[in-house]
Protein backbone atom coordinates (compact mmCIF):
# COMPACT_ATOMS: atom_id res chain seq x y z
CA UNK A 1 0.00 0.00 0.00
CA UNK A 2 3.37 2.17 0.20
CA UNK A 3 2.92 5.47 -1.06
CA UNK A 4 -0.66 3.87 -2.93
CA UNK A 5 -2.29 7.46 -3.54
CA UNK A 6 0.38 8.93 -5.07
CA UNK A 7 1.08 6.45 -7.50
CA UNK A 8 -2.52 6.17 -8.61
CA UNK A 9 -2.40 10.05 -9.61
CA UNK A 10 0.38 9.92 -11.24
CA UNK A 11 -0.20 6.88 -13.11
CA UNK A 12 -3.49 8.54 -14.04
CA UNK A 13 -2.64 11.90 -15.27
CA UNK A 14 -0.16 10.93 -18.43
CA UNK A 15 -3.20 8.72 -19.86
CA UNK A 16 -4.77 11.78 -19.90
CA UNK A 17 -2.05 13.75 -21.03
CA UNK A 18 -2.82 16.08 -17.76
CA UNK A 19 -0.42 18.71 -16.40
CA UNK A 20 -0.08 17.15 -12.99
CA UNK A 21 2.74 19.27 -11.82
CA UNK A 22 3.31 19.60 -7.53
CA UNK A 23 1.32 16.24 -6.78
CA UNK A 24 4.20 15.44 -5.08
CA UNK A 25 3.29 17.04 -2.29
CA UNK A 26 0.82 14.76 -1.20
CA UNK A 27 2.61 11.51 -0.53
CA UNK A 28 0.91 9.19 1.75
CA UNK A 29 2.18 6.26 3.44
CA UNK A 30 0.44 3.47 5.00
CA UNK A 31 3.24 3.97 8.05
CA UNK A 32 1.88 7.48 8.49
CA UNK A 33 -1.60 6.20 9.62
CA UNK A 34 -2.98 4.92 12.76
CA UNK A 35 -5.64 2.56 10.98
CA UNK A 36 -8.32 1.95 8.18
CA UNK A 37 -10.07 5.19 9.12
CA UNK A 38 -6.67 7.65 8.64
CA UNK A 39 -6.37 5.53 5.29
CA UNK A 40 -10.39 6.84 4.63
CA UNK A 41 -9.35 10.03 5.51
CA UNK A 42 -6.10 10.34 4.17
CA UNK A 43 -7.47 9.10 0.59
CA UNK A 44 -9.94 11.94 1.02
CA UNK A 45 -8.02 14.77 2.01
CA UNK A 46 -5.85 15.16 -1.64
CA UNK A 47 -8.97 15.68 -3.39
CA UNK A 48 -11.00 18.30 -0.75
CA UNK A 49 -7.72 20.03 -0.49
CA UNK A 50 -7.06 20.26 -4.21
CA UNK A 51 -10.76 22.31 -4.82
CA UNK A 52 -8.59 25.40 -2.98
CA UNK A 53 -5.95 25.61 -6.23
CA UNK A 54 -8.67 24.94 -8.85
CA UNK A 55 -10.79 28.08 -7.20
CA UNK A 56 -7.43 30.31 -6.90
CA UNK A 57 -8.29 33.85 -7.77
CA UNK A 58 -6.14 33.41 -10.84
CA UNK A 59 -7.29 30.30 -12.06
CA UNK A 60 -10.96 29.38 -12.46
CA UNK A 61 -12.43 32.46 -10.59
CA UNK A 62 -10.75 34.57 -11.96
CA UNK A 63 -11.62 32.94 -15.63
CA UNK A 64 -15.29 33.17 -14.29
CA UNK A 65 -14.85 36.66 -13.23
CA UNK A 66 -13.12 38.35 -15.83
CA UNK A 67 -14.93 36.50 -18.62
CA UNK A 68 -18.45 38.41 -17.28
CA UNK A 69 -19.58 41.90 -17.27
CA UNK A 70 -18.88 42.23 -13.52
CA UNK A 71 -14.78 42.18 -13.10
CA UNK A 72 -12.18 43.72 -14.95
CA UNK A 73 -8.59 43.86 -14.61
CA UNK A 74 -6.64 46.12 -16.59
CA UNK A 75 -2.80 47.01 -17.17
CA UNK A 76 -2.70 48.65 -13.60
CA UNK A 77 -0.29 51.92 -14.61
CA UNK A 78 1.53 50.05 -17.09
CA UNK A 79 3.06 48.02 -14.20
CA UNK A 80 1.10 45.81 -12.72
CA UNK A 81 -1.33 42.76 -13.81
CA UNK A 82 -0.58 42.75 -17.57
CA UNK A 83 0.81 39.17 -17.45
CA UNK A 84 0.98 38.62 -21.20
CA UNK A 85 -2.44 39.84 -21.63
CA UNK A 86 -4.26 36.93 -20.12
CA UNK A 87 -6.92 38.59 -18.56
CA UNK A 88 -7.55 41.56 -21.28
CA UNK A 89 -8.18 38.67 -23.66
CA UNK A 90 -10.08 36.66 -21.18
CA UNK A 91 -12.49 40.24 -20.46
CA UNK A 92 -12.47 41.02 -24.03
CA UNK A 93 -13.28 37.84 -25.48
CA UNK A 94 -10.41 37.73 -27.47
CA UNK A 95 -8.66 34.65 -26.01
CA UNK A 96 -7.00 32.16 -27.84
CA UNK A 97 -5.91 28.00 -26.66
CA UNK A 98 -2.99 29.31 -25.26
CA UNK A 99 -4.02 31.75 -23.07
CA UNK A 100 -2.16 30.80 -19.73
CA UNK A 101 -5.44 31.57 -17.50
CA UNK A 102 -7.79 28.67 -19.56
CA UNK A 103 -4.66 26.66 -19.43
CA UNK A 104 -3.98 27.03 -15.64
CA UNK A 105 -7.77 26.75 -15.04
CA UNK A 106 -8.17 23.73 -17.33
CA UNK A 107 -4.99 21.77 -15.28
CA UNK A 108 -6.23 22.45 -11.76
CA UNK A 109 -9.76 20.86 -12.75
CA UNK A 110 -8.86 18.01 -14.95
CA UNK A 111 -5.95 17.29 -11.87
CA UNK A 112 -8.91 17.31 -9.13
CA UNK A 113 -10.67 15.13 -11.14
CA UNK A 114 -7.83 12.79 -11.19
CA UNK A 115 -7.46 12.92 -7.55
CA UNK A 116 -11.03 11.58 -6.99
CA UNK A 117 -10.40 8.68 -8.98
CA UNK A 118 -7.19 8.15 -7.01
CA UNK A 119 -8.83 8.15 -3.68
CA UNK A 120 -12.23 6.42 -5.34
CA UNK A 121 -9.65 3.25 -6.21
CA UNK A 122 -8.61 3.39 -2.50
CA UNK A 123 -12.19 3.16 -1.39
CA UNK A 124 -13.92 0.66 -3.66
CA UNK A 125 -11.79 -2.12 -2.37
CA UNK A 126 -12.37 -0.92 1.50
CA UNK A 127 -16.58 -0.38 1.19
CA UNK A 128 -16.63 -3.46 -0.62
CA UNK A 129 -15.20 -5.13 2.47
CA UNK A 130 -17.62 -3.54 4.50
CA UNK A 131 -16.01 -0.35 5.73
CA UNK A 132 -19.00 1.59 6.47
CA UNK A 133 -16.29 4.90 6.41
CA UNK A 134 -15.19 3.82 3.25
CA UNK A 135 -18.70 3.94 1.86
CA UNK A 136 -19.47 7.24 2.64
CA UNK A 137 -16.31 8.63 1.37
CA UNK A 138 -16.83 6.88 -1.86
CA UNK A 139 -20.11 8.23 -2.08
CA UNK A 140 -18.69 12.02 -1.38
CA UNK A 141 -15.55 11.45 -4.12
CA UNK A 142 -18.14 10.14 -6.61
CA UNK A 143 -20.48 13.76 -5.41
CA UNK A 144 -17.23 15.61 -5.88
CA UNK A 145 -16.20 14.24 -9.16
CA UNK A 146 -19.86 14.66 -10.68
CA UNK A 147 -19.45 18.97 -9.40
CA UNK A 148 -16.02 19.13 -11.32
CA UNK A 149 -17.20 17.58 -14.07
CA UNK A 150 -19.57 20.47 -13.78
CA UNK A 151 -17.40 22.95 -13.91
CA UNK A 152 -15.69 21.20 -17.06
CA UNK A 153 -18.82 20.81 -18.48
CA UNK A 154 -19.82 24.36 -18.07
CA UNK A 155 -16.42 26.29 -18.72
CA UNK A 156 -15.62 24.06 -21.99
CA UNK A 157 -18.29 22.02 -23.03
CA UNK A 158 -16.76 18.40 -22.40
CA UNK A 159 -16.95 15.80 -19.77
CA UNK A 160 -14.33 12.86 -18.66
CA UNK A 161 -15.40 9.68 -18.13
CA UNK A 162 -13.27 7.50 -16.68
CA UNK A 163 -13.34 4.61 -13.89
CA UNK A 164 -9.81 2.99 -13.69
CA UNK A 165 -6.18 4.37 -13.91
CA UNK A 166 -5.73 1.62 -16.54
CA UNK A 167 -7.56 2.81 -18.88
CA UNK A 168 -8.44 6.30 -21.06
CA UNK A 169 -10.77 8.71 -20.30
CA UNK A 170 -14.03 8.98 -22.59
CA UNK A 171 -14.82 12.38 -23.56
CA UNK A 172 -18.71 13.01 -23.54
CA UNK A 173 -20.36 16.23 -24.72
CA UNK A 174 -24.15 17.65 -24.83
CA UNK A 175 -26.35 14.89 -23.60
CA UNK A 176 -24.30 12.50 -22.87
CA UNK A 177 -21.83 14.35 -20.12
CA UNK A 178 -25.44 15.88 -18.68
CA UNK A 179 -26.61 12.06 -18.77
CA UNK A 180 -23.37 10.76 -17.28
CA UNK A 181 -23.21 13.21 -14.61
CA UNK A 182 -26.90 13.02 -13.95
CA UNK A 183 -26.29 9.45 -12.91
CA UNK A 184 -23.61 9.78 -10.84
CA UNK A 185 -24.84 12.51 -8.59
CA UNK A 186 -28.70 10.02 -8.71
CA UNK A 187 -26.16 7.30 -7.44
CA UNK A 188 -25.67 8.25 -4.52
CA UNK A 189 -28.32 10.86 -3.56
CA UNK A 190 -30.00 8.59 -1.50
CA UNK A 191 -27.14 6.94 0.19
CA UNK A 192 -24.53 9.75 1.09
CA UNK A 193 -24.19 11.22 4.32
CA UNK A 194 -26.81 14.33 5.17
CA UNK A 195 -25.32 15.81 8.17
CA UNK A 196 -21.47 16.59 7.61
CA UNK A 197 -20.31 20.07 7.78
CA UNK A 198 -20.07 22.60 4.64
CA UNK A 199 -17.07 21.32 3.94
CA UNK A 200 -18.00 17.75 2.94
CA UNK A 201 -20.38 16.63 0.00
CA UNK A 202 -23.70 15.52 1.65
CA UNK A 203 -26.84 14.97 0.31
CA UNK A 204 -28.13 18.42 -0.04
CA UNK A 205 -25.04 19.32 -1.92
CA UNK A 206 -26.05 16.74 -4.35
CA UNK A 207 -29.60 18.18 -4.66
CA UNK A 208 -28.19 20.77 -5.59
CA UNK A 209 -26.01 19.78 -8.05
CA UNK A 210 -28.91 18.18 -9.55
CA UNK A 211 -30.49 21.15 -9.58
CA UNK A 212 -27.80 23.13 -11.13
CA UNK A 213 -27.10 20.57 -13.75
CA UNK A 214 -30.66 20.43 -15.06
CA UNK A 215 -31.39 24.71 -14.27
CA UNK A 216 -28.51 24.46 -17.25
CA UNK A 217 -29.03 21.16 -19.29
CA UNK A 218 -30.48 23.57 -21.71
CA UNK A 219 -27.28 25.33 -22.78
CA UNK A 220 -25.02 22.38 -22.28
CA UNK A 221 -26.85 20.17 -24.64
CA UNK A 222 -26.23 23.05 -27.24
CA UNK A 223 -24.10 25.42 -26.02
CA UNK A 224 -23.77 27.41 -29.13
CA UNK A 225 -27.46 27.94 -29.83
CA UNK A 226 -30.90 29.64 -27.99
CA UNK A 227 -31.35 27.49 -24.87
CA UNK A 228 -35.07 25.36 -25.15
CA UNK A 229 -35.37 25.41 -21.39
CA UNK A 230 -38.18 22.23 -21.11
CA UNK A 231 -40.95 22.03 -17.87
CA UNK A 232 -39.27 18.51 -17.31
CA UNK A 233 -36.12 20.09 -16.47
CA UNK A 234 -37.57 22.70 -14.42
CA UNK A 235 -39.61 20.69 -12.50
CA UNK A 236 -36.71 18.62 -11.22
CA UNK A 237 -35.16 22.14 -10.39
CA UNK A 238 -37.64 22.76 -8.43
CA UNK A 239 -37.65 19.18 -7.03
CA UNK A 240 -34.25 19.42 -5.93
CA UNK A 241 -34.68 22.68 -4.82
CA UNK A 242 -37.95 22.06 -2.48
CA UNK A 243 -35.64 18.89 -0.91
CA UNK A 244 -33.10 21.51 0.62
CA UNK A 245 -35.26 24.11 1.48
CA UNK A 246 -38.39 21.77 3.01
CA UNK A 247 -35.39 20.06 5.14
CA UNK A 248 -35.16 22.56 7.24
CA UNK A 249 -31.77 22.62 8.07
CA UNK A 250 -30.83 25.98 6.31
CA UNK A 251 -31.31 29.09 7.07
CA UNK A 252 -30.35 32.75 5.18
CA UNK A 253 -28.22 34.82 7.27
CA UNK A 254 -29.43 37.78 8.60
CA UNK A 255 -26.37 39.81 8.06
CA UNK A 256 -25.21 39.69 4.44
CA UNK A 257 -21.66 39.47 5.35
CA UNK A 258 -21.32 36.96 8.16
CA UNK A 259 -21.88 34.65 5.22
CA UNK A 260 -17.89 35.85 4.22
CA UNK A 261 -16.56 36.49 7.58
CA UNK A 262 -13.84 34.36 9.97
CA UNK A 263 -16.44 32.56 11.39
CA UNK A 264 -18.47 31.16 8.18
CA UNK A 265 -17.99 27.57 8.97
CA UNK A 266 -20.92 27.80 11.10
CA UNK A 267 -23.27 30.11 9.46
CA UNK A 268 -26.66 27.70 8.79
CA UNK A 269 -26.86 29.14 4.96
CA UNK A 270 -23.96 27.12 3.54
CA UNK A 271 -24.07 23.72 1.70
CA UNK A 272 -20.92 23.15 0.64
CA UNK A 273 -18.00 25.16 0.77
CA UNK A 274 -13.93 24.67 1.23
CA UNK A 275 -13.41 24.37 4.70
CA UNK A 276 -10.27 25.92 5.67
CA UNK A 277 -9.66 26.47 9.26
CA UNK A 278 -6.45 25.45 10.23
CA UNK A 279 -5.32 26.17 6.76
CA UNK A 280 -1.82 26.77 6.29
CA UNK A 281 -1.39 27.25 3.01
CA UNK A 282 -3.43 27.57 -0.26
CA UNK A 283 -5.94 29.11 0.86
CA UNK A 284 -8.44 32.12 -0.30
CA UNK A 285 -7.60 35.26 1.61
CA UNK A 286 -6.98 35.83 -1.83
CA UNK A 287 -10.39 36.59 -3.04
CA UNK A 288 -10.54 38.88 0.17
CA UNK A 289 -7.40 40.59 -1.36
CA UNK A 290 -7.19 40.78 -4.46
CA UNK A 291 -9.82 43.30 -5.49
CA UNK A 292 -8.88 46.13 -3.22
CA UNK A 293 -6.21 49.12 -2.86
CA UNK A 294 -2.96 48.01 -2.87
CA UNK A 295 -2.36 50.86 -0.47
CA UNK A 296 -5.26 49.23 1.85
CA UNK A 297 -4.21 47.53 4.91
CA UNK A 298 -7.24 45.94 6.29
CA UNK A 299 -5.47 44.08 9.31
CA UNK A 300 -3.30 46.46 11.57
CA UNK A 301 -2.30 44.01 13.75
CA UNK A 302 -0.76 42.28 10.46
CA UNK A 303 1.50 45.22 8.74
CA UNK A 304 2.16 42.88 5.62
CA UNK A 305 -1.26 42.16 4.60
CA UNK A 306 -2.27 44.46 2.11
CA UNK A 307 -4.40 44.59 -1.57
CA UNK A 308 -3.19 44.07 -4.88
CA UNK A 309 -4.80 46.59 -6.84
CA UNK A 310 -6.71 43.85 -9.13
CA UNK A 311 -9.87 43.39 -10.63
CA UNK A 312 -12.36 46.01 -9.77
CA UNK A 313 -16.16 45.89 -10.95
CA UNK A 314 -17.20 47.01 -14.35
CA UNK A 315 -18.89 50.34 -14.53
CA UNK A 316 -21.68 48.39 -16.39
CA UNK A 317 -22.24 45.74 -13.59
CA UNK A 318 -22.40 48.96 -10.64
CA UNK A 319 -25.03 51.02 -13.06
CA UNK A 320 -27.43 47.85 -12.74
CA UNK A 321 -27.58 48.23 -8.60
CA UNK A 322 -27.85 52.22 -9.73
CA UNK A 323 -30.55 51.93 -12.39
CA UNK A 324 -32.99 49.04 -9.74
CA UNK A 325 -32.75 51.84 -6.87
CA UNK A 326 -32.86 55.36 -8.91
CA UNK A 327 -32.69 58.06 -7.05
CA UNK A 328 -31.70 56.37 -3.90
CA UNK A 329 -28.26 55.41 -3.19
CA UNK A 330 -27.96 51.41 -3.25
CA UNK A 331 -25.59 51.41 -0.18
CA UNK A 332 -28.78 52.54 1.39
CA UNK A 333 -31.30 50.99 0.32
CA UNK A 334 -30.01 47.17 0.05
CA UNK A 335 -27.78 45.82 2.94
CA UNK A 336 -25.98 43.37 0.10
CA UNK A 337 -24.15 46.16 -2.11
CA UNK A 338 -22.45 47.78 1.26
CA UNK A 339 -21.32 47.92 5.20
CA UNK A 340 -19.76 50.86 6.41
CA UNK A 341 -17.36 49.30 9.66
CA UNK A 342 -14.86 52.51 9.22
CA UNK A 343 -15.89 55.14 11.97
CA UNK A 344 -14.99 58.67 9.88
CA UNK A 345 -15.64 61.52 11.76
CA UNK A 346 -18.41 63.46 11.16
CA UNK A 347 -16.19 66.69 10.86
CA UNK A 348 -14.20 64.63 7.98
CA UNK A 349 -16.98 63.41 6.15
CA UNK A 350 -18.08 67.00 4.32
CA UNK A 351 -14.19 67.48 3.65
CA UNK A 352 -13.42 64.14 2.29
CA UNK A 353 -15.98 64.08 -0.45
CA UNK A 354 -13.44 66.97 -2.31
CA UNK A 355 -12.06 64.47 -4.14
CA UNK A 356 -9.17 66.64 -4.82
CA UNK A 357 -8.22 66.93 -1.54
CA UNK A 358 -4.26 66.68 -1.21
CA UNK A 359 -2.63 64.95 1.69
CA UNK A 360 -0.68 67.97 2.06
CA UNK A 361 -3.90 70.18 3.38
CA UNK A 362 -4.87 67.29 6.21
CA UNK A 363 -4.75 68.86 9.75
CA UNK A 364 -4.25 66.64 12.52
CA UNK A 365 -7.63 65.96 13.08
CA UNK A 366 -7.66 63.91 9.68
CA UNK A 367 -7.80 60.27 11.56
CA UNK A 368 -9.65 58.45 14.52
CA UNK A 369 -8.38 55.75 16.91
CA UNK A 370 -9.19 51.99 17.59
CA UNK A 371 -7.17 49.04 19.05
CA UNK A 372 -5.92 47.65 16.24
CA UNK A 373 -7.63 44.29 16.52
CA UNK A 374 -11.26 46.23 16.09
CA UNK A 375 -10.52 47.98 12.98
CA UNK A 376 -12.72 46.23 9.69
CA UNK A 377 -12.59 47.44 6.67
CA UNK A 378 -15.79 48.68 4.91
CA UNK A 379 -17.34 45.20 3.03
CA UNK A 380 -19.00 45.21 -0.56
CA UNK A 381 -18.42 47.55 -3.38
CA UNK A 382 -15.96 49.97 -2.07
CA UNK A 383 -16.20 53.33 -4.04
CA UNK A 384 -14.66 56.73 -3.24
CA UNK A 385 -11.96 57.62 -0.42
CA UNK A 386 -11.06 54.63 1.52
CA UNK A 387 -9.81 54.77 5.32
CA UNK A 388 -7.13 52.50 6.93
CA UNK A 389 -3.88 52.90 8.43
CA UNK A 390 -1.27 54.35 7.77
CA UNK A 391 2.32 53.52 7.52
CA UNK A 392 5.44 55.29 9.04
CA UNK A 393 9.00 56.28 7.55
CA UNK A 394 10.01 53.27 9.54
CA UNK A 395 7.42 50.77 8.11
CA UNK A 396 5.37 50.63 11.36
CA UNK A 397 1.57 51.77 11.62
CA UNK A 398 1.10 55.31 13.00
CA UNK A 399 -0.21 55.58 16.72
CA UNK A 400 -2.25 57.16 19.12
CA UNK A 401 -1.51 57.98 22.58
CA UNK A 402 -1.96 54.43 24.78
CA UNK A 403 -1.10 52.30 21.37
CA UNK A 404 -4.15 52.77 19.27
CA UNK A 405 -3.80 52.97 15.36
CA UNK A 406 -4.81 55.60 13.56
CA UNK A 407 -6.51 55.26 10.87
CA UNK A 408 -6.76 58.11 7.78
CA UNK A 409 -8.03 58.44 4.23
CA UNK A 410 -5.64 56.10 2.56
CA UNK A 411 -2.74 57.44 0.86
CA UNK A 412 -2.34 56.70 -2.64
CA UNK A 413 1.47 55.30 -3.28
CA UNK A 414 1.19 52.72 -6.01
CA UNK A 415 1.94 53.35 -9.31
CA UNK A 416 3.01 55.92 -11.37
CA UNK A 417 0.39 58.11 -12.26
CA UNK A 418 -0.03 61.96 -11.69
CA UNK A 419 -1.13 61.57 -8.11
CA UNK A 420 0.84 58.81 -6.73
CA UNK A 421 2.50 60.04 -3.00
CA UNK A 422 0.08 63.53 -3.25
CA UNK A 423 -3.93 62.05 -3.63
CA UNK A 424 -5.70 59.60 -1.70
CA UNK A 425 -6.88 56.33 -3.06
CA UNK A 426 -10.21 57.11 -4.58
CA UNK A 427 -11.88 54.28 -6.13
CA UNK A 428 -13.25 55.97 -9.21
CA UNK A 429 -16.92 54.62 -11.12
CA UNK A 430 -14.97 54.55 -14.41
CA UNK A 431 -12.26 51.67 -15.25
CA UNK A 432 -11.37 50.72 -18.45
CA UNK A 433 -8.14 49.25 -20.90
CA UNK A 434 -6.80 53.13 -21.71
CA UNK A 435 -3.88 54.62 -20.24
CA UNK A 436 -5.95 56.94 -18.07
CA UNK A 437 -8.87 54.20 -17.09
CA UNK A 438 -6.11 51.71 -15.95
CA UNK A 439 -4.16 53.69 -13.10
CA UNK A 440 -4.67 51.69 -9.72
CA UNK A 441 -7.45 53.92 -8.06
CA UNK A 442 -9.61 53.29 -11.29
CA UNK A 443 -12.84 51.19 -10.64
CA UNK A 444 -14.64 50.19 -7.48
CA UNK A 445 -13.62 47.08 -5.73
CA UNK A 446 -14.81 44.22 -4.22
CA UNK A 447 -14.18 43.79 -0.67
CA UNK A 448 -17.12 40.65 0.12
CA UNK A 449 -14.71 38.28 1.95
CA UNK A 450 -12.98 39.26 5.71
CA UNK A 451 -9.69 39.82 6.11
CA UNK A 452 -9.24 36.92 8.23
CA UNK A 453 -8.31 37.36 11.65
CA UNK A 454 -6.49 33.48 12.43
CA UNK A 455 -3.66 35.01 9.90
CA UNK A 456 -0.03 36.21 10.83
CA UNK A 457 -0.01 38.66 7.79
CA UNK A 458 -3.44 38.55 7.05
CA UNK A 459 -2.56 37.40 3.50
CA UNK A 460 -1.36 33.94 3.33
CA UNK A 461 -3.82 32.14 5.74
CA UNK A 462 -7.41 32.44 6.77
CA UNK A 463 -9.83 30.30 8.37
CA UNK A 464 -12.85 31.96 5.66
CA UNK A 465 -14.67 28.97 4.33
CA UNK A 466 -14.74 29.76 0.77
CA UNK A 467 -18.65 29.50 -0.05
CA UNK A 468 -19.30 27.03 -3.03
CA UNK A 469 -23.49 26.44 -2.50
CA UNK A 470 -25.27 28.22 -0.55
CA UNK A 471 -29.14 28.11 0.49
CA UNK A 472 -30.04 31.99 -1.38
CA UNK A 473 -28.86 30.45 -4.73
CA UNK A 474 -31.38 27.37 -3.78
CA UNK A 475 -33.90 30.13 -3.63
CA UNK A 476 -33.19 31.59 -6.83
CA UNK A 477 -32.56 28.68 -8.74
CA UNK A 478 -36.41 27.36 -7.49
CA UNK A 479 -37.30 31.24 -8.52
CA UNK A 480 -35.71 30.57 -11.80
CA UNK A 481 -37.74 27.17 -12.96
CA UNK A 482 -40.97 28.12 -11.64
CA UNK A 483 -40.61 31.74 -13.83
CA UNK A 484 -39.91 29.78 -16.48
CA UNK A 485 -42.43 27.15 -16.20
CA UNK A 486 -45.09 29.68 -15.97
CA UNK A 487 -45.45 30.56 -12.09
CA UNK A 488 -44.22 33.64 -11.70
CA UNK A 489 -45.79 34.97 -8.58
CA UNK A 490 -44.03 31.76 -6.96
CA UNK A 491 -40.70 32.90 -8.90
CA UNK A 492 -41.39 36.27 -6.81
CA UNK A 493 -41.82 34.82 -3.65
CA UNK A 494 -38.60 33.36 -3.71
CA UNK A 495 -36.79 36.14 -4.48
CA UNK A 496 -38.50 38.57 -1.99
CA UNK A 497 -37.50 35.70 0.74
CA UNK A 498 -34.21 36.11 -0.28
CA UNK A 499 -34.55 39.97 -0.54
CA UNK A 500 -36.00 40.29 2.49
CA UNK A 501 -34.07 38.06 4.74
CA UNK A 502 -31.21 40.14 5.19
CA UNK A 503 -32.74 41.94 8.41
CA UNK A 504 -29.69 42.34 10.91
CA UNK A 505 -29.03 46.40 9.47
CA UNK A 506 -32.89 47.26 9.17
CA UNK A 507 -32.63 50.55 7.35
CA UNK A 508 -30.80 49.07 4.70
CA UNK A 509 -33.15 45.39 4.15
CA UNK A 510 -34.25 45.43 0.72
CA UNK A 511 -37.74 46.36 0.27
CA UNK A 512 -39.22 43.51 -1.25
CA UNK A 513 -40.45 43.51 -5.27
CA UNK A 514 -43.91 43.70 -6.58
CA UNK A 515 -42.97 41.86 -10.36
CA UNK A 516 -41.25 40.02 -11.84
CA UNK A 517 -39.66 38.84 -15.24
CA UNK A 518 -36.17 37.24 -16.47
CA UNK A 519 -34.81 40.70 -16.49
CA UNK A 520 -35.18 41.53 -13.08
CA UNK A 521 -34.61 37.71 -11.90
CA UNK A 522 -31.06 38.12 -13.57
CA UNK A 523 -30.42 41.77 -12.05
CA UNK A 524 -31.48 40.11 -8.40
CA UNK A 525 -29.02 36.99 -8.82
CA UNK A 526 -26.24 39.49 -9.53
CA UNK A 527 -26.67 41.30 -6.76
CA UNK A 528 -27.25 38.38 -4.50
CA UNK A 529 -23.97 36.03 -6.20
CA UNK A 530 -21.77 38.37 -7.37
CA UNK A 531 -18.05 37.49 -7.37
CA UNK A 532 -19.37 34.32 -6.52
CA UNK A 533 -18.45 32.40 -9.69
CA UNK A 534 -22.20 32.28 -11.11
CA UNK A 535 -22.09 35.19 -13.54
CA UNK A 536 -20.65 34.25 -16.61
CA UNK A 537 -23.03 30.84 -16.97
CA UNK A 538 -25.87 33.64 -16.09
CA UNK A 539 -25.61 35.86 -18.60
CA UNK A 540 -25.49 33.07 -21.18
CA UNK A 541 -28.03 31.24 -19.94
CA UNK A 542 -29.95 34.62 -20.16
CA UNK A 543 -28.91 35.16 -23.05
CA UNK A 544 -26.59 38.08 -22.73
CA UNK A 545 -23.05 36.86 -23.05
CA UNK A 546 -23.05 38.30 -26.40
CA UNK A 547 -23.93 42.11 -25.16
CA UNK A 548 -21.35 44.61 -25.17
CA UNK A 549 -20.03 45.70 -21.97
CA UNK A 550 -16.62 47.56 -20.96
CA UNK A 551 -13.93 46.88 -23.16
CA UNK A 552 -15.46 44.28 -24.74
CA UNK A 553 -17.92 44.10 -27.90
CA UNK A 554 -17.29 40.49 -29.48
CA UNK A 555 -20.53 39.20 -30.19
CA UNK A 556 -19.05 35.54 -31.34
CA UNK A 557 -21.29 32.96 -29.87
CA UNK A 558 -18.00 30.43 -30.09
CA UNK A 559 -17.18 32.26 -26.76
CA UNK A 560 -19.25 31.07 -24.61
CA UNK A 561 -16.96 28.00 -23.71
CA UNK A 562 -13.24 28.67 -23.71
CA UNK A 563 -11.04 26.90 -25.52
CA UNK A 564 -9.56 23.74 -25.04
CA UNK A 565 -5.98 24.56 -23.84
CA UNK A 566 -3.28 24.04 -26.89
CA UNK A 567 -0.91 21.67 -24.64
CA UNK A 568 -3.59 19.63 -24.26
CA UNK A 569 -4.77 19.07 -27.72
CA UNK A 570 -1.35 18.67 -28.95
CA UNK A 571 -0.64 16.21 -26.01
CA UNK A 572 -4.14 13.91 -27.19
CA UNK A 573 -3.17 14.29 -31.16
CA UNK A 574 -1.36 10.89 -31.27
CA UNK A 575 -5.53 9.43 -30.11
CA UNK A 576 -7.44 10.32 -33.28
CA UNK A 577 -10.80 12.10 -32.20
CA UNK A 578 -9.81 11.84 -28.65
CA UNK A 579 -9.63 15.56 -27.56
CA UNK A 580 -11.23 17.61 -30.26
CA UNK A 581 -11.32 21.60 -30.19
CA UNK A 582 -13.91 23.47 -29.36
CA UNK A 583 -15.63 25.78 -32.68
CA UNK A 584 -14.22 28.92 -33.30
CA UNK A 585 -10.78 28.05 -32.01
Amino acid sequence: MKNRILITILAFCPLLHWNCTDLEEERLDESEFGGQAELVSGSIAPAYGYVSRVWLHTRYFGLQLLAADEGILPFRGGTDWFDGGKFIATHAHTMTPTNDLIGDSWNEVTINISRTLAAIEVLEPLAENGDNEAQGALHEMRALRAYLNILLLDSWGVVLRKESSAELSEVLRGQDAVDYIESELLAVVDVINATRGPGRMTQAAVWGLLARLHLNAAVYRDPYGTPNFSAGDMDEVIRYTDNIINSGNFALSPEYFDLFNDDNNSNPELIFALDQRGQLEDEHSRWAYWSIAGDMFPRPESPRADGTDGPAFTSDFVQTWFDAYGATDPAEADARFYQRNTLIPDAQLQDFENREKLIATETENSFYCIDPDDFEMDRGILRGIQWGPRKGDDGAFLTCDGGQVRIYPVQLTRGSGPDRDVAYVNHTFDIDFTNEGSLHNKGYRCSKYQFSRTSPDGNDFSSVDLVLMRLAEIYLMRAEAKLRNGDAAGALADVNAVRTSRTARPEQTPEALTSLDLDILFRERGFELYWEGFRRGDQIRFGKYEDSWTEKTNTDVNKRLFPIPQSAVDAASGIDGFLEQNPGY
